[in-house]
């Protein structure tokens, strides 16, 4: 499922397309300020941003500049909404780094239709190439983890247990079901077995390893940020 970020003020507008996303099968997240919307990015990096450009605290035009600038979200779809109807702010927008825009008012089938096919051109509706959470980053594609742009040398079992960890981000995965999902419904092992991978993975990750927390009697969870 891809995830979309909507970045709207306007709680009425942010509604309409957080409801009309949903109903067609996306994961949506809302924010009313760029400050918020950059703590979640530090989190996850969505499929497609949805980004209005008149903002309280910082201007659209300025936020695609900086995500444009970060190589994490370079390549990261992103349409911008605005009120502004001239040619030139359309232009503007596009020569910065967006890819498309919408022209409020808008249609909510025109928004989804955008969205659709912005996401194929993209390859994002295909499943999450990339993961990216906190100093981690992990690219599916290629097999590969970075921890702050570092290649981060891990096996196979690691690299399978911290990609089902950060598919399910914030949220606690029991020790039964990481054990069937990376080792398999018929490991005969010990339990002793994935605390092991837990402690050569953490290390492995440095400081950014601490957000693997133990869940007591439950499992584990990647939590929230660490900071530098």
């Amino acid at each position: 499922m891809s995830t979309i970020y909507i970045v709207e003020d306007d709680r009425n507008i942010s509604e309409i397309e957080s409801f009309s996303l949903k109903n067609s099968g996306y994961d949506v997240a809302v924010y009313e300020n760029a400050g918020s919307f950059y703590q979640a990015l530090k989190i996850k990096v969505p499929n497609l941003i949805l980004l209005d450009i008149m903002l309280p605290d910082e201007d659209g035009l300025t936020i695609v500049r900086k995500l444009r600038e970060n190589s994490l979200t370079r390549k990261t779809p992103i349409i911008l909404v605005t009120a502004k109807t001239t040619e030139i702010d359309k232009v503007k927008g596009l020569d910065i780094g967006a890819d498309d825009y919408l022209t409020k008012p808008f249609g909510v089938m025109e928004m989804i239709s955008r969205v659709k096919a912005l996401l194929r051109r993209s390859g994002e509706d295909k499943g999450d190439k990339c993961l990216s959470i906190g100093r981690i980053f992990l690219d599916r594609e290629r097999h590969a983890v970075y921890v702050d742009h570092k290649l981060c040398e891990l096996t196979y079992k690691e690299y399978e247990l911290l990609k089902l960890l950060m598919l399910h981000a914030g949220i606690v995965t029991s020790r039964d079901e990481i054990l069937n999902q990376v080792w398999g419904t018929d490991f005969q092992g010990e339990s002793r077995t994935l605390d092991m991978h837990i402690k050569t993975l953490r290390q492995k990750l440095g400081e950014a390893g601490a957000m693997i927390k133990t869940v007591r009697n439950v499992g584990y969870i990647l939590d929230s940020v660490i900071e530098s």
